[in-house]
């Protein structure tokens, strides 16, 4: 019960309230004065009213209530406090619960949730069905190899064939499952799988292993790996050893077979299971002494072991061609060569101890240098035995059929170099260094004291087919030695890329410096001898020092014989490497190397990115034009052009520096003329005879030096050069001095002294080639030198009417020579003083 109706009914009665209601009451029972006349009624009335209040006073019980109220209200109270703490403990279990559902992902200190429980342990459930399932896949396959090797073990191995195959049927049967699975969920390969192809492969080695157990029973009593006398061996081992063999082919036939239907590819470099099984000793000799702690392993002597198995493969040729080969010609396998097949399952062994040795040959180049040219000569030795890759195993196992095999053309072998020289790192670190080693011969070459003396031994067979004339200094022929050397040492490389390689890294660089050093000598020589070093001798001290060596007076080094000695050397040098390179470039090996450049585009990359290489013409030429050394052929020769420009203008210099004397004080230019001997013969002057003497000594230089075609070009254009000075100093341009009768003579003379001069320094060329450079001084000599008669008709058939023909055979029957124009005589004659 509420409060406020408890309170209500403890409010005492409202007395209006009652008497309203008690009017009312009388009025609806009792509507007239007539009604309230019956006592009867009334009186009823009254009572049941009065019983009412009775029952009502009675029902009014407030403190009864009030109390029933309170007992009632706290019981509520304590029901509802109950109800409170049981909806917090509902809260706290809820939110207890609520925790539980978080998951636990993510944070390590957080318990897992029932859900993640449960989806563990149905997770676990499921793993372990699927490891039940791979235990009994494992175990089941375990069982099969078993039961072949057993049966292996107790009797033939080839009666264990049926269960190899079960258990090779059971492999492709799962994987074939696998691969299903594998395609569905993109997974890759299981372990699985893995495992049971190891457990396939392991069982049929073991087979195949048996009988490589049996073959080498046997053959240890014929006494391999050492030479076999098969003569000699009883007949029981002989047909042992030809029944092991043919077992050992019968069991490698059956698992091509078994093996093509599973599509289970052989590997190339499986090769024939009977010569497998005769390469095993000798592997565990090779093993003993060259991968052990013996004397016999040493990395400085790689030919050790390349050349044992150059004696294994050559000793064993007669047997293996004779008798192995014999049992292979009975067989599926007749295409084999078996001498070929047991040399190439050797190069394993060459190949496994050069990978584990070469990584610690890195820092010593030279013993790995070495190693590489040994692993060159093992190639080139195996190649002149005879050994190819057709009728190998390396050449048919493309996986076809035997018959297909027996078409198939043999590859080419790389080599065992290829070991080494294919791995990049190995190949750039043998690279570096023979750079350096060629490099540091090369500096060897040109320190050494006799570098640029000129040869005076006799020239060799090489020297010949260069030029039989041309000798060479010594730096020359030992850059050229260098650079044959350098060639020696790739050409046996199988790849053209590393040929190329080396050819612009080691090579070229040796020859462009060689260049650059005759280069360097002969700027030094324009420096010492240039006009401002004469001008001013203190002039570029610094440069001249550095290069003539020393800090006193340099003029000695480009001036006089020793002058022309040192521009000989720089030509001789330019022309005999030059030479070399054209004779180099013809070679077989060069022209190769040329055309493979030029045919492929990765090479011709390589090659245009070298500036001593000519352009490569690309691969539409079917025949390359030009040689490898084409362009430092032309460079070569250039330097040797301006080697002989530099004597001539040396040469020239200096005798027509001598000739300013002449000229200017006692010679035949002076208007007075010299008085004649008491013999009347005309006296030459003296200033002329150090200028010819100093010509005589180049010339006679020159004539031993250098080669006669050189030796001629050079002196035809000295002597023009020097005719055409003398003729413009002496005759043309004279000025206003005359030539007089007397002094034309001796013009004539000394003319004709010059030619004579030429003729005797240059003793092994005719008098008419010596003689033909100064034709046109020796035709102006005797024009200002005739008198008379002669003078006369040369004068008339000059300025006469005279024909051109005409004229031109007057001046050869009078003078012997018409090299003139008619101008040009018609000036000459107008320097005369009596003309």
């Amino acid at each position: 019960m509420a409060s406020a109706h408890i309170q209500a009914l403890l409010e005492p009665p409202s007395i209006s309230s009652a008497r309203k209601k008690a009017l009312v009451e009388l009025d609806s029972r009792f509507s007239s004065y007539h009604d309230l006349e019956n006592d009867a009624d009334f009186q009823e009335f009254v009572e049941q009213e009065k019983g009412r209040n009775e029952e009502l006073r009675s029902r009014l019980g407030v403190d009864a209530l009030i109390e029933e109220t309170k007992a009632s209200t706290n019981a509520h109270i304590h029901h509802a406090q109950e109800l409170s703490l049981l909806r917090h403990s509902l809260a706290d279990e809820l939110s207890s619960l609520s925790q539980e559902l978080i998951s636990s992902v993510g944070d390590p200190d957080r318990r897992p949730t029932l859900l993640e429980d449960v989806e563990t342990l149905h997770r676990n459930l499921k793993e372990l069905e699927s490891i039940k399932g791979y235990v009994q896949v494992i175990q089941h396959a375990l069982r099969l190899s078993e039961e072949a090797s057993r049966t292996a073990a107790t009797g033939s191995p080839l009666t264990s064939i049926p269960h190899y195959e079960k258990l090779q049927q059971f492999v492709a049967s799962v994987s074939q499952t696998c691969s299903r699975v594998e395609d569905a969920a993109g997974q890759q390969k299981l372990h699985l799988l893995t495992f049971l192809e190891g457990v396939r492969d392991k069982t049929w080695k073991d087979i195949k292993g048996l009988l490589t157990s049996s073959l080498l029973d046997v053959a240890e009593k014929l006494q391999w790996p050492n030479t076999v006398d098969y003569i000699a061996a009883s007949p029981e081992n002989r047909k042992s050893f030809e029944s092991a063999f043919l077992n050992l082919l019968k069991l490698q036939s059956i698992g091509e077979k078994l093996h093509a239907s599973n599509n289970r590819p052989q590997s190339d470099k499986e090769g024939l299971y009977p010569i497998q099984a005769l390469v095993q000793p000798v592997a565990l000799r090779f093993k003993y002494h060259f991968e052990t702690t013996r004397q016999t392993n040493r990395l400085d002597k790689p030919e050790w072991y390349f050349t044992h198995i150059l004696n294994v493969v050559h000793d064993q040729r007669p047997f293996l061609e004779a008798i192995a080969q014999h049992i292979l010609n009975v067989t599926e396998y007749r295409s084999y060569n078996a001498w070929r097949e047991f040399t190439l399952l050797l190069f394993p062994l060459l190949t496994r101890k050069l990978k584990r040795t070469v990584p610690s040959l890195i820092s010593h180049p030279s013993v790995l240098a070495h190693t590489i040219y040994q692993a060159l000569a093992f190639d080139s030795a195996i190649k002149e035995e005879g050994f190819e890759l057709g009728g190998t195993s390396a050449a048919t196992s493309d996986g076809k059929t035997t018959d297909e095999k027996n078409d198939k053309t043999s590859g080419k072998w790389e080599g065992i170099t290829e070991v080494i020289l294919g791995k990049k790192e190995w190949f750039e670190a043998w690279l570096e260094g023979e750079r350096k080693f060629g490099m540091d011969q090369y500096i060897d070459i040109i320190s050494a004291p006799d570098a640029w003396q000129i040869a005076d031994d006799e020239p060799n067979d090489e020297d010949e087919i260069i030029d039989r004339e041309l000798k060479p200094t010594n730096s020359a022929r030992r850059v050229k030695a260098l650079v044959e050397q350098v060639t020696d040492r790739y050409s046996p490389l199988p790849l053209f890329s590393h040929r190329t390689r080396f050819l612009i890294t080691v090579q070229l660089p040796l020859l462009e410096s060689y260049h650059a050093r005759i280069s360097s000598s002969l700027d030094a020589f324009e420096t010492l001898s240039s006009s401002l070093m004469r001008a001013v001798p203190g002039a570029l001290s610094s440069s001249v020092s550095a290069a003539s060596g020393s800090a006193g007076d340099t003029r000695h080094l480009t001036s006089g014989v020793e002058g022309t000695q040192r521009l000989c050397k720089a030509l001789v040098s330019a022309r005999y490497v030059a030479a070399a390179m054209e004779a180099w470039g013809e070679d077989l090996f060069f022209l190769e190397l040329w055309a493979e450049i030029n045919h492929k585009s990765s090479l011709r990359t390589r090659a245009e990115a070298a500036p001593s290489l000519p352009d490569p013409k690309g691969a539409d030429a079917e025949v390359p034009e030009g040689t490898i050394f084409e362009e430092l052929v032309v460079q070569y020769h250039k330097l040797a052009e301006r080697a002989e420009d530099l004597i001539i203008q040396t040469v020239c210099g200096e005798v027509e520096s001598g000739l300013k004397a002449h000229f200017t004080h006692g010679g035949s230019a002076q208007p007075t003329p010299t008085p004649p001997s008491p013999d009347h013969e005309l006296a030459i002057s003296p200033t002329l005879l150090g200028p010819m003497a100093l010509l005589s000594s180049h010339l006679t230089f020159l004539q031993s030096t250098v080669p006669q075609a050189t030796v001629t070009s050079l002196y035809r254009q000295i002597a023009s050069r020097l005719s055409t000075h003398i003729l413009q100093r002496e005759i043309t341009f004279r000025g206003r001095n005359r030539i007089s009768p007397t002094v034309g003579k001796m013009i004539m003379a000394e003319c004709e002294l010059w030619a004579e001069t030429c003729r005797l320094a240059l003793s092994r060329a005719g008098a008419t080639r010596a003689e033909a450079p100064w034709r046109t001084l020796l035709q102006a000599g005797r024009l200002v030198g005739i008198d008379g008669d002669q003078l006369q008709k040369v004068s008339a058939a000059t300025f006469g009417a005279t024909q051109d023909h005409d004229w031109e055979r007057v001046l050869i029957e009078v003078i012997g020579l018409s090299e003139l124009s008619r101008e040009e005589v018609g000036q000459v004659l107008h320097s005369r003083s009596d003309f």
